[in-house]
């Protein structure tokens, strides 16, 4: 009961962070939006039931049972998010069987680089920084190449995004925005660490959302907003604070790695 009140919460709020939002911010292409939603969808579900199995065969599996509660399937889910972020990098490009390929060779290259950095190295980072989102964009990058190799594309009409997609992305980066303190502090130790971890991430986020605003501002034409830096750098303070959300950081510093 203790597991289920403290833990489910945060899971609910993961689960809406990775099927509506992370879905709704993949479909700024204006013609892929139904199949980046979809594909989103399969590759979630099918990625976290494969990373149990793994996860069950190498670290839960006791008198021929496989140990299952709350805090595995979080963790299986954490492993389906890199799947989700990397194919970002061939989005649109793809065939639903590619995906599931990749995210049958992905998963566990995730669990292992997982156990290398966190368990080997005794690496600290209890918001993915590292195990998630620089794995993500360093496979995404690597399954971008051996697929389509360096060459120069000319870009397509319909990679173009429209008023009302580039809208529908940026409600994705909204729902992902008010949900991703939990991401960081679900698995963090219940109490002072976890408090420390939702603070440092809204202060880091909130940062990062007037930064990209200046910054977009200044750097597009007319002072006009651009959506892309609006829909991505609102998120970075929330990717870069992960590695140290838990710890006792001043406020200016989350404040800083936000805006940096």
């Amino acid at each position: 009961a203790k597991q289920v009140y403290s833990i489910f919460p945060f899971f609910q709020d993961i689960q809406v962070m990775l099927v509506v939002g992370l879905g709704l911010l993949l479909t700024f292409l204006p013609r892929y939006g139904l199949s980046a939603l979809t594909h989103n969808f399969l590759l979630l579900n099918f990625s976290t039931q494969w990373a149990l199995v793994l996860q069950g065969l190498l670290h839960h599996f006791h008198h021929g049972q496989v140990h299952l509660d709350l805090r595995n399937l979080l963790t299986a889910e954490f492993a389906a998010v890199t799947v989700v972020i990397s194919v970002g990098a061939v989005l649109g490009r793809t065939s639903p069987f590619q995906l599931l390929v990749v995210a049958a060779c992905e998963v566990p290259v995730y669990l292992a680089s997982e156990w290398a950095i966190v368990t080997r190295l005794g690496v600290l980072d209890v918001g993915g920084t590292i195990t998630i989102h620089v794995f993500s964009c360093y496979f995404g990058l690597g399954v971008s190449k051996a697929l389509f190799g360096v060459a120069q594309w000319l870009v397509h009409p319909k990679e173009t995004p429209t008023p009302h997609s580039d809208l529908l992305s940026f409600v994705g980066t909204l729902i992902l925005w008010v949900f991703w303190p939990s991401f960081v502090a679900v698995l963090c130790q219940p109490g002072d660490a976890q408090h420390r971890a939702i603070l440092n991430t809204i202060l880091a986020m909130s940062a990062s959302v007037m930064t990209t605003v200046v910054a977009s501002s200044l750097t597009e034409r007319d002072g006009k907003l651009s959506p892309s830096h609006l829909q991505n750098g609102s998120l970075a303070g929330g990717v870069a604070i992960g590695a140290v959300a838990n710890m006792a950081l001043p406020p200016v510093a989350a404040l800083a790695l936000g805006s940096l």
